[in-house]
């Protein structure tokens, strides 16, 4: 694998803007802007020998910034913290303090996905970013100090690495949000063939809230298990927006997903070690403009984001999302594309 780091000529915040691409023997491609740490693209050859980017995104940077594009913000390509998804109400308690939030998804109004990162050297080549994140940020308590690091297997394997501490007790619970399709000419998704590894998922309100309910998929339009197409038994106008409990031991890395698109041959697999993958199908996209020129809209892409259990901070039965001083948060996730 090589790296190349290319100035967008943008400043933000007082800081620089970077493109870095990453490629492996394969000629496969990422690049992920130091913003957000998106990743923009990933290029990789499907089945007939065509090179095919699997991931929403636009042509240069200036799209991710366009005020037409962050007045229906659907986080394209970017990383998501301190805290994945939905948070009830945008409040949560730690030893007995009440905080509120700004927001109550994906970690508030100006979260992780729209902050310049540092690059830091690495030894090997490979993209290592770092956002210290203040106290008081979108009312998050400590200073946060997360890395993530990026890397491009020869086998097609874009690995993300995620190291977070902290000098006060917070919530952390991070998560990357790539738009991914798998069809040579786009389109939507229904008819890609989808298996989850989860036996159980978890309730939601009306509004999306993880209630605390875990339930069987058997018998439900959530039952992955055997893999079917995705739109075989969702909601047309639903489709799915959707926590599961993956099965594997806590902390052990393990499939989280697998989908396959039959006239581009890709198949890709999603590994972590994060007890629950949301899986999403884009029912909000709505982006004009974007690579190439096109328009992408509802249903158009899936996203697999690992995560811990979206308002596991007010679930005390779940998984722990608080990180205290002195704990490291470690989370690694990795996306194989094969064809």
């Amino acid at each position: 694998m090589k790296e190349n780091q290319i100035s967008t000529g943008k400043i933000i915040d007082g800081k620089e803007v970077f493109a870095v691409e990453l490629t492996n023997i394969r000629g496969s491609k990422v690049k992920i802007y130091n913003y957000g740490a998106i990743v923009s693209s990933f290029i990789v050859k499907n089945a007939k020998g065509e090179d095919q980017d699997i991931v929403l995104g636009f042509d240069d940077f200036d799209g991710y910034v366009n005020e037409d594009y962050l007045a229906n913000y659907p986080y394209m390509g970017a990383v998501i913290g301190r805290y994945a998804n939905r948070i009830k109400n945008g409040r949560f308690t730690i030893g007995g303090q009440d905080y509120q939030l700004d927001g109550n998804l994906h970690g508030g109004e100006n979260g992780f996905d729209k902050k310049v990162w540092d690059i830091l050297p690495t030894i090997d080549p490979s993209l290592t970013l770092q956002y210290i994140s203040p106290a008081g940020e979108e009312n998050f308590p400590g200073k946060l100090t997360v890395q993530l690091t990026f890397k491009l297997s020869d086998e097609d394997e874009l690995i993300l690495d995620f190291h977070a501490v902290t000098d006060a007790t917070t919530a952390v619970n991070l998560t990357h949000h790539a738009y991914f399709n798998l069809a040579t000419k786009g389109g939507n998704v229904a008819q890609y063939h989808h298996r989850m590894a989860a036996s159980r998922y978890l309730e939601q309100d009306e509004e999306y809230i993880v209630t605390g309910n875990v339930l069987p998929v058997e018998g439900t339009i959530h039952d992955f298990l055997a893999g079917k197409p995705i739109g075989q038994d969702w909601n047309p106008e639903e489709g799915y927006d959707q926590s599961y409990v993956l099965d594997k031991a806590y902390g052990q890395m393990g499939l989280a997903s697998e989908t396959t698109e039959a006239n581009s041959g890709l198949k890709l697999e999603v590994f972590t070690t994060e007890p629950i993958a949301h899986f999403y199908t884009a029912k909000y996209l709505d982006v004009t403009n974007a690579k190439g020129g096109k328009d992408y809209h509802k249903f158009e892409a899936f996203c697999v984001e690992t995560q811990h259990a979206p308002n596991g901070i007010n679930i005390p039965e779940f998984p722990e999302t608080t990180l205290s001083p002195g704990e490291t948060y470690l989370q690694t996730t990795i996306f194989k594309v094969t064809s």
